[in-house]
């Protein structure tokens, strides 16, 4: 497979994409206008604790507080583990008690094997008098809360209203709902993850060579500090000692700045902010099965072969600065599979299409078929769900479909179409880095999917509530339009002399066009294309729309560029 990475960095906002053999197959993106914060940590206060739900509401110095679900929070801040536990505990210490360790052992505890998408949620934590002082700001509380778990028990946590605890965000805000925030807290790195509160190693269940996987440990027993645990990822493997122990001493520094922050803070506050976009996506996806990054940014592509020239001189020989004339989504042939994103209906190559349709609940998604002969009509409904199988899949992971997802298939006779179909979707769906369950069709050819939602889908991105129907509709996000106004201008700049043009728009479009801090977007974007435009704001275009008029030809030329 040729895998490459595209990133278009426009005025306003970066968008990536990784393609296949020249075909889309995943797209980051962020609005502008919302600031990323999946990956931050945060200095937090305990506003509520909902015993009833198993969770605890907690002030970030944000808008609205964060929600902490019992199940999210690191063994630091757990003070009593009943019987149960206990019991398990002790089994397993004297199971072990006579055995030698072996030479994949780097301490006498069982280490867990990780897959490095993995939270903590699968390391045993040990307690540490460090997290403790950090979790609890230098006070031990009477406990207010527990919850039941099937295999400790009951656990009480030292847990009160107003305690300040160190918590990361691991899913965006959507909807009405806020962010969601864990207090066992990962670092990432190019090479590996720490995990302040814990004292365990693992090893990406992807780097399967046996001598590599005891090469790492090795590295880690010698290198890493004992007073942290650590998840060594899938791209340290063959790299160097030293590439892999300057990545260690590099997050245990960006470590000891937020231990530095928070003694110094009295309030909830941001203590550490993820990479850019661009930077994160470089670090967690960029590795030797892609074949080369490509940009249009100069800045973009300078930092971006710095920070690899420090470990992996070979990925930043990968790296090339595109300057070509038409925007390049459109030279490499994606921006049409990129609109498609946005789209209700998805057309599929035999005549049927997918519907997709979001609901507060779920997102549901209807299959049709095109005109049909009634005696074809088993195969040719098998041979729709089944292109449409591919095609849902790979929509859900381009619109970033979180939550429940139903799928209405066309009726199926056949018990064994239907059981190739749920089969057909699994292997697609297993493509997914999120993590995903799959259902079995019913005998009505539904199916259910559950997904692992993070970030805001696609819609919410880049949609806004409509100003007309107040809300029971959605229209496409003025960022959204400007960055279609900026690709036309920048193909009506190549093949034509003109430099004086008048722009229509909408008013609410023309506030976002004219609005700027230091300098306004409709500013930049005469600079940066030597080309001068007057605005005329009209109410019978809506937000989405615009309409540029040649001075000189005096005419109405936007379908020209489109």
């Amino acid at each position: 497979m040729n895998k490459e990475i595209l990133i278009y960095h426009r005025l306003n906002d970066i968008q990536i994409a990784v393609t296949t053999d020249g075909s889309l197959s995943e797209i980051y993106f962020e609005n502008p206008e919302k600031e990323k914060s999946l990956g931050n940590i945060y200095l937090g206060r305990v506003t509520k604790i909902l015993t009833g739900i198993n969770a605890a509401f907690v002030d970030i110095g944000t808008d609205q507080d964060a929600f902490l679900h019992f199940s999210d929070i690191d063994e630091t801040l757990e003070t009593k583990h009943l019987q149960k536990q206990n019991q398990i505990k002790n089994e397993s210490k004297n199971k072990n008690k006579n055995r030698k360790p072996s030479e994949e052992d780097i301490s006498n505890d069982e280490e867990p094997i990780l897959d490095e998408t993995d939270t903590e949620d699968n390391i045993e934590n040990e307690i540490s008098n460090e997290a403790l002082r950090i979790q609890g700001k230098a006070t031990i509380i009477k406990s207010e809360a527990s919850f039941h778990t099937k295999s400790s028990g009951e656990i009480s946590l030292n847990l009160s209203e107003g305690q300040f605890i160190l918590v990361q965000i691991i899913r965006e805000a959507y909807s009405n709902k806020g962010v969601r925030v864990t207090t066992k807290i990962g670092i990432p790195g190019r090479y590996i993850v720490l995990f302040p509160f814990s004292k365990n190693i693992g090893i990406s269940k992807k780097i399967i060579n046996s001598k590599e996987r005891v090469r790492l440990k090795k590295i880690a027993r010698s290198h890493f500090p004992k007073d942290f645990g650590f998840i060594i990822r899938t791209e340290s493997e063959n790299k160097s000692d030293d590439d892999i122990t300057n990545d260690c001493n590099e997050i245990i520094s960006i470590w000891n700045e937020i231990k530095q922050k928070i003694s110094n803070a009295t309030s909830p506050k941001v203590v550490y902010q993820d990479m850019e976009l661009a930077k994160s996506v470089v670090r967690d996806h960029f590795n030797s099965s892609i074949k080369r990054l490509i940009t249009n940014s100069n800045k973009l592509y300078k930092e971006i072969t710095h920070y690899l020239s420090k470990n992996s001189k070979k990925l930043a020989e990968k790296v090339e600065l595109y300057q070509g004339n038409l925007p390049i989504f459109e030279f490499f042939g994606i921006q049409k599979e990129i609109d498609r994103i946005y789209q209700s209906r998805v057309s599929l190559k035999n005549g049927g299409y997918v519907i997709f349709d979001r609901t507060e609940a779920m997102t549901v998604v209807d299959v049709n078929s095109g005109r049909t002969k009634e005696k074809e009509q088993e195969n040719l409904s098998f041979m729709t769900n089944s292109e449409a199988a591919r095609e849902i899949s790979k929509q859900i992971r381009l619109r970033d479909i979180g939550g429940i997802i139903l799928i209405d298939f066309i009726d199926m006779q056949n018990d064994a179409h239907r059981r190739r179909i749920f089969y057909e979707m699994k292997r697609e769906m297993a493509l997914d880095r999120a993590k995903v369950v799959v259902f079995p069709l019913t005998q009505l050819c539904l199916m259910q999917i559950t997904r692992q939602r993070i970030n805001q889908n696609a819609e919410e991105k880049t949609m806004d509530l409509c100003p007309i129907c107040e809300g029971t509709g959605r229209v496409q996000s003025k960022f959204i339009t400007f960055n279609t106004i900026e690709n036309w201008i920048k193909k009506f700049v190549i093949s034509n002399q003109e430099n004086r043009l008048i722009l229509f728009i909408n008013p609410s479009l023309a506030e976002y066009i004219t609005s700027g801090d230091d300098i306004t977007n409709l500013n930049k974007l005469m600079i940066k294309y030597g080309i001068k435009i007057s605005l005329r704001i009209t109410t019978k275009l809506t937000t989405n729309k615009f309409k540029f008029y040649s001075i000189r030809q005096q005419k109405d030329i936007t379908a020209d560029y489109l």
